[in-house]
C-alpha cells in the first residue's frame, strides 16, 4: 500500500488506497467519556488528520470506517461540526484579525448560518448558537494548532514577542465564547490541539473543565507511530529501505 505521506485527509487516505494505521479506538474512548478535551504534540505528529477523523465520525460518514475498530461500535449520529484551523499569516495583529474572520467566514458557508456581529468573538458565538438551532443538534468544535499564532513570533525577539501577546489576546476573546452560559449546554464535543500546554498560554484557563490527556499514559499511542506499529503496518516499506540502502533486514 501506499504511504500517505503529508496526507491529513482521513477520506483520501482511506478512498486512495493508502496505508492507515487504525486509531480508531481512541477516537471512540475519547467521544465516549469526554466532552471537553485538549491534546498537546509536536507539529507533524498527526494531530491534523486526527482532528479530520473526529470531523468524518460526527458527520456520520460510516461507510469510510468500514473493516476499521469504530465501524460497528458507534451509531454514527450526525452533529454540526465547526472546524477551527488556524493556518495561515500571523505577522501582524491585523493579518490574524484577517485569518481569524477567514475561519468564521468558512464555517458560516458550509453550516449555512451567519452572524450580525463584527467582533469576531461575538460571531463566534453566533455562530454556534444559530448552528445548534438550525440543525437542532449539539455542536462540534474541533480545534487544530490553537497556539500557531503565538508559537510563530516566540524565539525571534521583542518586537516579536509583542505580537505574540497580541495575538494571545485575540485568541483568548476568540475561545472567551466556549465559557458562556448560552454555549456549554449546546456543545457535544470540544477538542483542542497545540504545541504547547494551554495552561502556559493563559487562552482558556477559565475553562476549567478543558481536560489535558497529553501525558496520559492510556493515550501514549494516540498519535504517531508505536514501535509494535512500525513492525506490523510498515514491515514492507521497511524491508525495501534497508535492502535499498545496504542495511540488513530483520
Amino acid at each position: 500500500m501506499k504511504l500517505p505521506i503529508g496526507i491529513q485527509t482521513f477520506t483520501k487516505i482511506r478512498e486512495g488506497n493508502y496505508l492507515y494505521v487504525d486509531k480508531t479506538k481512541f477516537a471512540l474512548e475519547l467521544i465516549e467519556n469526554y466532552d471537553y478535551v485538549f491534546l498537546s504534540r509536536p507539529r507533524r505528529f498527526g494531530k491534523s488528520l486526527f482532528l479530520d477523523t473526529l470531523r468524518n465520525i460526527f458527520e456520520g460518514n460510516k461507510e469510510v470506517f468500514k473493516g476499521l475498530y469504530i465501524y460497528d461500535k458507534y451509531d454514527f449520529q450526525k452533529y454540526p461540526v465547526i472546524k477551527i484551523d488556524w493556518a495561515g499569516d500571523f505577522k501582524t495583529l491585523e493579518s490574524t484579525k484577517i485569518v481569524a474572520k477567514s475561519i468564521l467566514d468558512r464555517n458560516k458557508e458550509i453550516l449555512g448560518v451567519e452572524c450580525k456581529s463584527e467582533d469576531i468573538g461575538v460571531c463566534f458565538g453566533e455562530i454556534i448558537q444559530n448552528t445548534y438551532k438550525k440543525y437542532q443538534k449539539e455542536v462540534v468544535i474541533l480545534v487544530d494548532e490553537y497556539d500557531k499564532p503565538i508559537t510563530d513570533h516566540l524565539g525571534l525577539g521583542e518586537e516579536e514577542l509583542k505580537i505574540a501577546y497580541a495575538n494571545r489576546n485575540i485568541l483568548k476573546k476568540f475561545f472567551g465564547v466556549l465559557k458562556g452560559a448560552g454555549i456549554v449546554d449546546i456543545l457535544r464535543l470540544v477538542f483542542v490541539t497545540g504545541v504547547s500546554a494551554f495552561t502556559k498560554v493563559s487562552i482558556f484557563s477559565e475553562r476549567n473543565n478543558l481536560i489535558d490527556i497529553t501525558a496520559s499514559p492510556k493515550y501514549a499511542d494516540f498519535l504517531g507511530y508505536s514501535e509494535e506499529e512500525l513492525e506490523r503496518y510498515f514491515e514492507e516499506h521497511l524491508d525495501r529501505f534497508c535492502k535499498q540502502n545496504g542495511f540488513k533486514t530483520r
